[in-house]
């Protein structure tokens, strides 16, 4: 039992980290969004240090890490478009279709994957819903460009590099992102200095890759 469970706690963490998303869909569900994020963030985070470190990686590990990735950021994508409705509502579906499909590419061994990851998404949403509620502004249009920014970055076959998530290859610089994304949690002032460099980051890595592209092209 001790052995199963050292063998598959990769694998346990990933899963945990998508089980309480259920709260989301609670009358009052709303209202867990922002630390879920964080927790799915960490958790998704945890299971891949541990199964570096633990040396216990596996194919499996890994479809099911992708497997949970998508199941998380759908649900938390739709309940924050199913929230806020409208126009917000339709580009979570989008997203939530870009999602899909990013995640199923990648259980493909063999597919070169570029673009942005899916959690990269649930930062920026995270950061949006922090900053509109510092500044008491309406998040509803800045999310729709998030949103479909985003999905046009994970439908992207280029390689974004330069995003600060991607540039993290220790397990202590994956602890402090994660670090980060609590601190902007618990003390919202720091909030908008965090947001900019994920954002600014994100945008330089979006459109550097759109750039290359056109260079591709061209030749």
């Amino acid at each position: 039992m001790i052995h199963f469970l050292f063998k598959n706690s990769a694998n346990i963490v990933s899963i945990l980290g998508v089980l309480p998303l259920a709260l989301l869909y609670l009358d009052d569900g709303y209202q867990y969004l922002l630390p879920l994020i964080v927790f799915n963030n960490v958790m998704d985070d945890l299971d891949g240090i541990l199964a570096a470190k633990l040396n216990i990686r596996s194919r499996f590990g890994a479809d099911l890490d992708n497997v949970c990735d998508a199941v998380a950021h759908v649900a938390i994508t739709l309940a924050l478009g199913v929230h806020f409705g409208g126009v917000v509502l339709v580009a979570s579906i989008v997203a939530s279709g870009a999602v899909i499909l990013r995640a199923t590419s990648r259980l493909n061994p063999d597919t070169l994957s570029g673009g942005s990851p899916t959690n990269e998404l649930m930062r920026h949403l995270l950061f949006v819903l922090l900053l509109s509620n510092i500044f008491n502004i309406n998040p509803d249009y800045i999310l729709v460009v998030v949103l479909f920014l985003n999905t046009i970055s994970m439908s992207s076959s280029k390689k974004m590099t330069a995003m600060i998530r991607s540039q993290a290859k220790t397990a202590l610089s994956v602890v402090l992102i994660n670090v980060s994304l609590i601190v902007s949690l618990l003390l919202p002032i720091s909030a908008p200095y965090i947001a900019i460099v994920f954002f600014t980051t994100y945008l330089y890595a979006f459109f550097a890759s759109k750039s290359a592209n056109n260079n591709i092209e061209q030749h």
